[in-house]
């Protein structure tokens, strides 16, 4: 049955409206990094301006150091996309090929623990982390971040997994091969989709995180957000120029990266809603 013209017209009304809702912030940040100072806060906007690399040039010389803390967030960010996805794909094929209660009732405790928010396990893990020494370092945010995200992760690959036919495993060990095999060449090859989706949330949010950058790092491991948020601190006022343009450096390798892994976040999102 067609949809009446005026449900569809409502309907792309309704998605310009949300597009616009999302995208105005970013344009508007984007734009005023490309700004003089003195233009950015005008009211009405200018929207009509020659646009300066005076604020880029700003960012280099005044925070360098925003620079080796984006290097920090890539190390930090890859480092637990790449954990998170590999032990929730692992979990994901246990949870699809597995039935017991121990296993439901683990599924339920991660679900769980997952409802908390962050802070709630930060003051326990703080003696723990300084007692391991593994304060400001790589590590200790590869580890938080990844944990973080395997209780989504695991469910997102467990849909994937659960369309996958039961026969090719089957099929896979009458030919000789073990569950590990079957885990690498028949598993992981047919839930790629799920992986790359899983891994675009867990990149997103690695990269972007603040509160346990915030707690567990200082110097040497100190992310990008932590420099941003001393940009809106500093004692001689913010300069919302300098600031905008490292929102803009800092925005601009997750927004593509997101760009171009939207049709594997679709699939991620939308994995087990129908069955072949």
């Amino acid at each position: 049955m067609r949809r009446p013209l005026y449900l569809k017209v409502l309907r792309g009304l309704a998605l310009l409206a949300i597009a616009f809702w999302s995208a105005f912030p970013i344009a508007l940040v984007v734009m005023s990094s490309f700004k003089p100072a003195r233009d950015i806060f005008v009211f009405p906007p200018t929207w009509a301006f020659a646009p300066t690399l005076q604020n880029y040039a700003g960012l280099w010389l005044r925070w360098p150091d925003f620079f080796r803390t984006l290097g920090n967030s890539l190390i930090v960010t890859l480092g637990a996309t790449a954990l998170a996805v590999i032990v929730s794909a692992m979990a994901g094929y246990v949870y699809s090929r597995k039935r017991n209660p121990y296993l439901a009732g683990s599924a339920f405790f991660m679900i769980f623990v997952r409802l908390f928010p962050p802070i709630v396990v930060t003051l326990p893990l703080f003696p723990l982390v300084n007692a391991l020494r593994l304060n400001d370092t790589h590590l200790i945010l590869v580890i938080l971040y990844a944990t973080f995200f395997v209780s989504m992760g695991t469910m997102i690959l467990k849909a994937f997994v659960d369309q996958i036919p039961r026969e090719l495993d089957e099929a896979a060990m009458v030919d000789g091969a073990g569950v590990w095999s079957v885990f690498w060449r028949v598993i992981l090859p047919l839930s790629a989709q799920g992986m790359i989706a899983v891994g675009v949330f867990v990149f997103v949010y690695a990269w972007n995180e603040f509160l346990f950058a915030f707690i567990f790092t200082t110097s040497t491991a100190k992310t990008a957000p932590l420099v941003l948020s001393e940009m809106t601190g500093a004692v001689d006022g913010v300069e919302w120029g300098v600031l905008f343009a490292a929102t803009t450096v800092q925005l601009v390798p997750v927004l593509l990266f997101v760009l171009l892994a939207q049709k594997y976040l679709i699939a991620g999102l939308t994995a087990g809603a129908t069955k072949g």
